[in-house]
């Protein structure tokens, strides 16, 4: 049994949602198929998840011109459903429990997260329908029959272990089960979301409910490539990756999962495929528990930006007991999260997303780091770029380090930090992000093109 996941490019239209029924036809071990909401049709295009929370937004606020937010929802969902050619009932229905959530007395939260998961509800009918009308024996399941029981959390729903039990069960429904992703339900029986991305969870979870032989995610691209195709042209595709490299290269910036989005696929040891929607025979990128070394370890390089730094120097900081604690605890107590922490003797460097610093917050924790730990020297960096270079094997290679630097300097970029973690599956660096661009080009020229050549 496979389960298979279709993100919002896959289901974007009526053309794409016919692409997704031949994928479907074509293997019958694809039993349970988890949806995204439709997404960008073209590049000037909205996601219908945008449209939603837009929706939910001027319900919160009562607006009274909230007919011109649905509009656009329900036009999407209109072209859809006609150019599939299935019952329109479906519309009816929509409309009938949009009408009914402006009604309710749900607190702001629970009517956005509502809203929010019409859209992958939507794609999960649609895709039923459609399925029925191919003469292929599909049902829709709703996340609550399937058994997506969650908690909720401010980052997102967290999945319950229970889940995993209910889910089973899936095995025992003849057919193909359609679920929509992003979302699940509490034990009050209340709706709640996912992070954003929260589909390739929610195919994750499933995945390792019903112990599937292979979890498909089908994208628009036929792989992952080894760098952003942004920085560099034409890069090479990842043919391989363990779970330990996607969950790095995930982290430190690769759009493809959501960081924790793979977690209960990988904990079952469940191997995951990325594949193309649009070129769904190409052979994709598996993502395994283990693999073959080769001669380049490094099987990607992700970056990032967004950062921001604080340097803390303080004389004898290293015999200072409690000096770390305190420092974070600063940072706790002020509602900050970090990134990465690299220290020396004497200094210690927090590196922060800049989506967690508001200039009141920053002035704060600074005062506080100054006036509480008596450091000599208290320092911010804004601008920061963050790059990971990933790969199994890199604690058996010699000479990674010197080939990142060297190929940092060669492309006129100053290194402001170093990380290198105990697993020693990925190397971090951070530079000022301006340079970014030459760095990623660099580094990939580095590790690949002149590896490349003396394989040849």
């Amino acid at each position: 049994m496979k389960v298979v996941k279709f993100g919002g490019s896959s289901v974007a239209n009526a053309a794409q949602l016919k692409k997704v029924g031949a994928i479907i036809e074509a293997d019958s071990e694809r039993k349970i198929i988890v949806v995204s909401a439709p997404g960008k049709r073209n590049k000037n295009d909205v996601k219908v998840t945008d449209l939603l929370i837009e929706l939910g937004k001027a319900a919160i606020r009562k607006d009274k011109k909230i007919q011109s937010y649905i509009e656009p929802v329900m036009d999407r969902f209109s072209e859809i459903v006609y150019e599939l050619d299935i019952s329109d009932t479906i519309l009816h229905d929509i409309k009938t429990d949009i009408n009914k959530l402006l009604a309710s007395n749900l607190s702001d939260e629970e009517l956005m997260d509502s809203f929010k998961a019409i859209g992958e509800d939507s794609s999960a009918k649609f895709l039923s329908f459609y399925l029925q009308s191919l003469g292929i024996t599909a049902q829709y399941i709703n996340p609550k029959e399937a058994g997506i029981i969650v908690r909720t959390d401010p980052a997102g729903a967290q999945i319950l272990p229970e889940s995993f039990t209910k889910l089973y069960d899936l095995r025992k429904k003849s057919g193909v089960l359609v679920i929509p992703g992003f979302f699940g339900f509490t034990k009050s029986g209340n709706l709640a979301t996912f992070s954003r991305g929260g589909s390739d969870i929610t195919g994750s979870i499933v995945a390792a409910g019903v112990k599937a032989s292979l979890y498909e995610n089908f994208t628009d691209v036929d792989s992952v490539f080894t760098v952003n195709p942004t920085f560099v042209d034409n890069p090479k595709e990842i043919k391989t990756l363990t779970y330990r490299e996607m969950r790095e290269l995930s982290y430190s910036g690769f759009s493809v999962f959501h960081d924790e989005a793979l977690i209960p696929a990988f904990n079952e040891g469940i191997p995951v495929c990325i594949k193309n929607t649009n070129n769904p025979d190409a052979p994709g990128t598996m993502i395994v528990a283990e693999k073959t070394p080769s001669y380049n370890c490094v099987v990607g390089i992700a970056s990032d930006t967004g950062f921001t730094s604080i340097y803390v120097s303080k004389y004898l900081m290293n015999r200072e007991i409690g000096f770390g604690r305190k420092l974070f605890q600063i940072m706790e107590e002020e509602g900050v999260s970090f990134e990465h922490a690299p220290s020396g003797i004497d200094d210690m460097t927090v590196i922060i997303r800049d989506t967690q610093l508001s200039k009141e917050k920053e002035d704060i924790i600074l005062n506080r780091i100054k006036t509480e730990l008596k450091a000599d020297t208290v320092s911010i960096h804004h601008d920061l770029a963050m790059i990971a270079i990933v790969g199994e094997g890199m604690k058996e290679t010699i000479g990674l380090a010197q080939k990142a630097t060297t190929a940092l300097g060669e492309a006129l970029v100053n290194i402001e930090m170093i990380n290198q973690g105990s697993s020693e599956v990925s190397m971090m660096f951070g530079i000022q992000a301006e340079g970014l661009k030459r760095a990623i080009q660099s580094l990939y020229d580095a590790f690949f093109v002149e590896d490349k050549a003396k394989t040849l």
